[in-house]
Parts: structure tokens; C-alpha cells; sequence
């Protein structure tokens, strides 16, 4: 939501002013003070009105909604999605006839929109909110790979006696492979890198 602006004798007054006009409560907005204003000389001359700004403060959710609709209008995508809150992560699922579009190559282009979603959400909000973005169950076939991949990868490491690094993948997917072999007698797992390209490293054990 876009920002109002509202003056009054007391910065107080500015704000009863704004909030009154959005029909909020003030522990609902957030409240930025432009000008506190001044009484002037004798509290008669050279006065000045006070002013401020106001915009509602929004939902994790409802921010999440608006923005995936700006992005699907955007791209132009044939898709519709619905958000939910599952334990920790908000989660946003597409489907519809274009959701191949959104989903990518192997992911990459739902992981891109994940980060993007991610960093743009907790900007707003100001502090950590974890969101996961689906697509007609893409990622539960992923995970089914990722685990046949992580048994595959134990089983070379265990030959080899090589540790062996995998492609960068969204912290989601490295949990996946971590708890996949913690219980692994032969190998552990280590994460190392920078996000996004932040990968699992599949470690011989000694």
C-alpha cells in the first residue's frame, strides 16, 4: 500500500489525521515524521503544521499475494496460486497451463522467483519470513530425486574415497540431502558457499 500524508498542530494530530483517513487503528500503520512542525514565536508567528506519512502495515501473506500477482501479470503467465502458512514457511502453489513456464529447467526459474519473493518479502516486513514457492507438486517430485541422487552420491563417495561437491542448490533442497544421510555409516555432509550458490559437499567419513 502506498503511503498517505496528513498534516496537523502536533505530530500527534498528523497522525489521528492519516490513520483516521485509512481507517486503521495506529498499531496497524507504520508512521514516518516529515516535519514535526513548530509553534512559532509566541506560539503565534512563523508557525508550521506538522506533517507525516502513513502506510498500513501488511501481512506476510497479503504482501506475498499482492507481489506474486504483479510478477504473474508481469510475465504474463496463465497461472493462479493460492497461498497457505505451513508450520514455519508461507507457502504460495501455481498451477494452471502455463506453470511448466514458471517452473523452469530443473527448477530454475521457480528457485529465481523463490529467492527474489524471499528477499523482497522480509525487506518489507523487516525481519526473517520464510516462503516456499510450489508448482503443481514440483517439489515433492524434486525431493523424490534428491534423495535418489543423495544415495547415489554416498554409494561413489564410498567407492572413490572422494568427497564429492553438488550443484548450488536453495537451502530447502540442501536440507533434503542432509537429512537424507545423516544417518549414513560411510559418509556426512557439509554446506559451503554463499548464497545462492551455497552447495552440499558430500564427505567421506574416516
Amino acid at each position: 500500500m502506498s503511503w498517505i500524508e496528513a498534516e496537523g498542530n502536533t505530530v500527534e494530530e498528523a497522525v489521528k489525521a492519516a490513520v483516521g483517513d485509512l481507517g486503521v487503528s495506529e498499531d496497524e500503520v507504520e508512521i514516518e515524521v516529515l516535519d514535526p512542525g513548530s509553534r512559532g514565536f509566541f506560539g503565534i508567528l512563523g508557525g508550521r503544521q506538522a506533517r507525516v506519512r502513513v502506510r498500513r502495515i501488511m501481512s506476510p501473506d497479503q504482501l506475498l499475494k499482492d507481489f506474486l500477482k504483479n510478477i504473474v501479470a508481469g510475465m504474463g503467465l496463465d497461472v493462479t496460486f493460492e497461498v497457505k502458512k505451513k508450520g514455519e514457511y508461507w507457502c504460495a502453489e501455481f498451477e494452471g497451463p502455463d506453470v511448466r513456464i514458471l517452473i523452469g529447467r530443473r527448477g530454475d526459474t521457480l528457485d529465481a522467483l523463490q529467492l527474489l519473493v524471499n528477499l523482497a518479502i522480509c525487506r518489507r516486513v523487516g525481519e526473517k519470513v520464510r516462503i516456499i514457492l510450489d508448482a503443481e507438486g514440483y517439489r515433492q517430485r524434486r525431493e523424490k530425486t534428491l534423495r535418489r541422487l543423495a544415495r547415489r552420491i554416498s554409494e561413489k563417495v564410498r567407492r572413490s574415497k572422494r568427497n564429492v561437491a553438488l550443484e548450488p542448490m536453495t537451502p530447502q533442497e540442501r536440507r533434503v540431502i542432509h537429512m537424507e544421510l545423516q544417518a549414513d555409516p560411510w559418509v556426512y555432509t557439509i554446506s559451503e558457499g554463499e548464497e545462492p550458490y551455497r552447495k552440499v559437499v558430500v564427505c567421506l567419513r574416516k
